[in-house]
């Protein structure tokens, strides 16, 4: 699932499917970014994928 399609969903139904409020969500998020600008070397090629979606799927995975 892609977060483009979850982040219109009403706050109850986020929840329910994400495991956080969208709040939190935008939280982890905003940590996710700095914690990807602090890293000085990185190994790997670049992300295909936007860090909103890779968390999202980070905790659905754990939600499952």
């Amino acid at each position: 699932m892609k977060f483009e399609t979850v982040k219109g969903l009403d706050e109850e139904k986020f929840r329910r499917l994400i495991g956080v409020k969208p709040t939190i969500f935008d939280k982890m998020t905003g940590m996710s970014e700095q914690a990807t600008k602090d890293r000085k070397s990185r190994k790997g090629g670049i992300s295909k994928l936007s860090i909103e979606n890779r968390l999202l799927m980070t905790l659905e995975c754990i939600r499952e």
